[in-house]
């Protein structure tokens, strides 16, 4: 892991490890959320995903030289290990930010930009997912627009944080949303109200590049 203080110089395995701590914290409350708007397994996917990250990070320690590393430990593990719609979706967008993380040599903030952009229409082109349609690609957008829009110079550090502000945003207009995807598209209204499980974990992932999210509680009370 790297020791510089440059606001240059962002590491991926710390935040890998952080959003392993806050999947695990979360587990219990997603849970809930997905058993009034779902299946019931959201909570229990994302916390078996950040376990095997976890291991993957834990067996191939991060180098300075490979920051991509991380995000490709917790590609595998999402991918290879989770089951349910989630485990791919999550593996996708961990692989697009590994693939340009790897490609530009840094966690840039111009290539965590391009790898959220790649993500989000791999999601969509898998999920058939759209804006609006009361899932994580209602979360996922603002953070890839924020991660787009950051000023030239901005360091990724702040730029993912803008990501989880749009992110958080995003994962409050879909309680208000009617869902046109999955189980909570058959519940009606009796889903509005509820953010998507799903949408609430990609606010934690961005969050967690700046710390552990301890309480939900804060962003959906």
């Amino acid at each position: 892991m790297t020791t510089s203080t440059s606001p240059d110089v962002f590491s991926t395995d710390a935040w890998m490890r952080r959003f392993v701590q806050s999947a695990h914290t979360a587990k219990d409350r997603l849970t809930a959320l997905d058993q009034e708007v779902g299946d019931g397994d959201f909570g229990i996917n994302l916390s078996t995903g950040a376990h095997f990250t976890l291991r993957h990070l834990e067996a191939n320690p991060a180098s300075d030289n490979d920051p991509a590393a991380p995000l490709h430990a917790a590609a595998t593990a999402f991918l290879d290990e989770v089951g349910g719609t989630s485990g791919p979706l999550f593996g996708l967008l961990f692989q697009s930010l590994a693939f340009s993380v790897a490609a530009a040599g840094a966690a840039t903030t111009p290539a965590l930009a391009a790898g959220a952009a790649d993500g989000l229409a791999a999601i969509r082109r898998v999920g058939d997912a759209a804006p609006g349609d009361k899932t994580l690609v209602d979360a996922l957008g603002p953070a890839a627009e924020a991660l787009r829009t950051a000023p030239e110079g901005t360091p990724p550090a702040e730029a993912l944080a803008r990501a989880a502000d749009a992110a958080w945003a995003g994962v409050s207009e879909t309680a208000r949303l009617r869902a046109r995807m999955g189980r909570s598209s058959y519940l009606g209204e009796r889903a509005e109200g509820v953010p998507d499980p799903g949408a609430v974990g990609i606010g934690l992932l961005f969050a967690s590049a700046r710390a552990v999210v301890e309480d939900l509680s804060t962003r959906l009370d």
